[in-house]
């Protein structure tokens, strides 16, 4: 019998040693079944299944502990450390790490998981036969995905990034009872900052494609995003002595988004609703309420804070 890391099989228990544990037996090989590894009392001449992995001196070892994935299986494992040089060690439900090594990451660190983040990963051999890890991709995750209901429009829902790239950023939408979850899109014009792989977070389904994937948005649809920052804006000159600010449709973007984590864009149509609303007037590049001295007419300007 060929007995291969990462695979659960069924073997007799030959002997107990101690203060080592059992040996089983695999037709003249034998495999240790460390008392540690048990979950269960056992007894030689009983047959039990068990994990088969490489110990820290790469011998081939036995548990009877389930993992969340074996040879060739999908599943969702947490970063439980990361390493510099090495990569990341992924928690698979045995008390020990898996390894996702550095060249399965992306080239810049700062798309790197983090620890307590979850990446989709794949259970295979490296050239030496040891266990590691390697990314899941849409070759893989597609046919465990469904096509996302047409409920989901305009819904905000869960993603957990599985491909991180300048262009857009590629996550799975997660299924809660509906299953597994559906492949999405964020396309970098909806993204509002980079996202590493294996990071969650909340998105907004914007449009459900013909092949059940979906395109997503970090932000709310524009007439609600417009009331939010019509309203944090609003707060912010009230909060201001006299009323005004040295932002306006003329500020470069970068400035605005310095100050209010938003768009040009955004900001203009923000700022047009108060302007039609009546509450705010623009004078010489600055914003001020309606109800301030300069908007009536006072030309002197506050200091920026």
């Amino acid at each position: 019998m060929s007995l291969v890391a990462g695979t659960i099989v069924s073997l007799p228990i030959d002997r107990e040693v101690s203060p080592y544990g059992y040996f089983l037996s695999a037709g003249g090989q034998d495999v240790l079944l460390h008392y540690s590894e048990l979950t269960r009392q056992v007894k030689p001449g009983e047959t039990v299944e068990v994990f088969l992995f490489f110990d820290t001196e790469d011998r081939l070892a036995a548990t009877m502990k389930k993992p969340h994935l074996t040879l060739g299986e999908l599943a969702l494992l947490e970063v439980a450390d990361v390493h510099p040089r090495l990569g990341c060690f992924l928690e698979m439900g045995l008390g020990r790490q898996l390894l996702l090594p550095i060249r399965e990451l992306p080239e810049f660190k700062e798309l790197h998981p983090q620890v307590g983040d979850q990446v989709y990963v794949i259970m295979e051999h490296d050239k030496q036969g040891r266990l590691k890890a390697k990314l899941a991709g849409e070759q893989e995750l597609a046919p465990h995905a469904f096509h996302a209901p047409e409920s989901w429009k305009n819904q905000w829902l869960d993603a957990i990034v599985y491909k991180p790239l300048q262009m857009g950023t590629f996550v799975v939408v997660q299924g809660g009872v509906l299953g597994f979850g559906a492949i999405g899109m964020i396309h970098t014009s909806e993204r509002s900052r980079l996202l590493r792989l294996g990071e969650r977070m909340q998105v907004r389904v914007s449009h459900i494609r013909e092949d059940g994937r979906v395109n997503l948005a970090m932000a709310p649809r524009k007439e609600i995003g417009m009331g939010q920052d019509a309203e944090r804006i609003l707060a912010y000159l009230e909060s201001r002595p006299g009323g005004g600010m040295p932002y306006s449709d003329a500020t470069p973007p970068d400035l605005i988004k310095q100050r209010f984590a938003i768009s040009k864009s955004a900001f203009k149509r923000a700022i047009g609703k108060l302007m039609k609303e009546g509450k705010v007037v623009q004078k010489e590049n600055w914003t001020y309420l309606v109800e301030s001295p300069a908007a009536g007419g006072d030309d002197s300007k506050q200091t920026e804070a």
